[in-house]
């Protein structure tokens, strides 16, 4: 598979218009064995409640018998089993979660297409690609609009974007570059794919890609890679009087423009861009904003990716953009906080101590950015006082003093607010 794989992607390097054929007789049982290992061993199971473990017991068998099913034409999707998860916003997030046996067949395909399509993809794409990060996102974020000459932001949102992605487009758009009538009737069998609901109910989606299924991220970025990106390269770009930039990650994006009418016009077009291939715009959270080192007095701030970007004075007196966590992110993140430590409060304090290690060094890997010190001491500062409270309360006595308490989590190692390596600003 990986030979097929680095043949694949250097012939849809050399050759920008060729259309692949052959893809599904890829499906083989060797592929698929070495396919199955990307699984997640602790993945929630699908609607046969088979999860990898179960799937694994008799592994052989069950490729044997999916390659002759897939091979007979004789493969059905399975439902699709519905959870919800909550928003920042309060609202829940629909997720999809297929059987492992179409996770599997998923996997293949996921990583076929991303052969062809990360040749294609622009530099501007972030979202579910390889050795690309939202942290880069936000880097390279803050890198253009420190260097350029930028001086509006257009920050937008597409309403439920894996919602409300149209199959027959997606469709037309995959056989730009694939020519075989097997394997994109395979992807069309998951995007039709029933949807059993928490309450029952089975539901056939007309439009949109289950958040949660494996190959829904690489179906995400070649949709947005027409409709969006492609579109800002040849026909945006192109027609401003002054620079103009992108950065995408996923659904997420923000586009900066030089000259105000430019930032206008592509506002005022994007609506019926997205409109034509079924993707309305959230209004709410769509606008224009003047945004200028130049000016910091002047210019507004945006979220992107977990931090809010304005313009400010570095400590040496210069201008420049800069970076913190978002005031809703550092919300969710303490209310997240608070929702874990009251559930694992009865476990013994050596487990919660190493989990919590583990939990500040993440969170430190991704907002440790030069000049957001201050929100990482803030949500340090809050979320040991949050475990302080609930570590109190695993019996009617109370355990600790605050100094005590504080003693504690030096005896063990707990990180302080660190500005981590991985994640350094290029800019200040």
């Amino acid at each position: 598979m990986q030979t097929s794989l680095r043949g694949i992607a250097n012939r849809a390097a050399s050759h920008k218009k060729h259309r692949f054929g052959s893809l599904y007789g890829l499906l083989n049982e060797e592929n698929l064995a070495w396919c199955f290992e990307f699984l997640r061993k602790d993945a929630a199971p699908g609607v046969d409640r088979v999860d990898y473990v179960g799937y694994q017991r008799d592994l052989d068998s069950n490729i044997h018998d999916l390659v002759e099913r897939l091979k007979g034409n004789r493969y059905r999707a399975k439902l699709v089993r519905r959870r919800y998860i909550p928003k920042l916003n309060g609202k829940m997030r629909p997720l999809g979660i297929p059987a492992t046996e179409d996770k599997l067949v998923q996997v293949a395909v996921a990583k076929i297409l991303g052969a062809i399509y990360e040749q294609d993809f622009l530099d501007w794409s972030y979202g579910y690609r390889p050795q690309r990060s939202p942290q880069d996102a936000a880097t390279e974020l803050t890198h253009s609009l420190h260097h350029g000459r930028y001086c509006w932001v257009v920050e937008a949102d597409i309403k439920g974007f894996f919602d409300n992605i149209d199959h027959d487009w997606m469709i037309r758009m995959l056989e730009e570059r694939i020519d075989d009538k097997p394997f994109l009737r395979l992807i069309r069998k998951w995007l039709q794919a029933g949807i059993l609901e928490t309450d029952g109910q089975v539901v056939h989606p007309v439009t949109g890609t289950p958040q949660g299924g494996i190959v829904s991220p690489v179906l995400a970025n070649i949709y947005l890679h027409y409709v969006l990106d492609l579109w800002f390269e040849r026909r945006v770009n192109p027609r401003c009087r002054g620079a103009a930039m992108i950065i995408r990650y996923a659904d997420d994006f923000v586009c900066a423009f030089q000259y105000k009418s430019d930032a206008e016009a592509f506002y005022g077009s994007l609506c019926d861009r997205l409109g034509k291939f079924g993707l309305t715009v959230a209004e709410e959270k769509t606008r224009i904003l003047s945004f200028s080192r130049f000016d910091p007095d002047g210019s507004g701030r945006f979220d992107f990716l977990g931090f809010e970007f304005f313009c400010d004075r570095t400590r040496r007196g210069f201008l420049g953009v800069k970076r913190r966590t978002s005031r809703k992110k550092l919300r969710a993140s303490l209310a997240t906080f608070t929702a874990w430590i009251r559930i694992t409060r009865h476990r013994p304090l050596r487990v919660i101590l190493q989990t919590l290690k583990v939990k500040y060094r993440g969170y430190w890997n991704y907002y440790g950015v030069i000049g957001n010190s201050a929100s990482l001491t803030q949500f340090f500062y809050r979320s040991k006082r949050i475990l302080f409270k609930w570590l109190n309360r695993r019996s009617q006595r109370r355990s600790y003093t605050w100094t005590g308490f504080q003693a504690m989590l030096d005896q063990v190692g707990i990180s302080a607010p660190r500005i981590s390596s991985l994640v350094r600003s290029r800019v200040l």
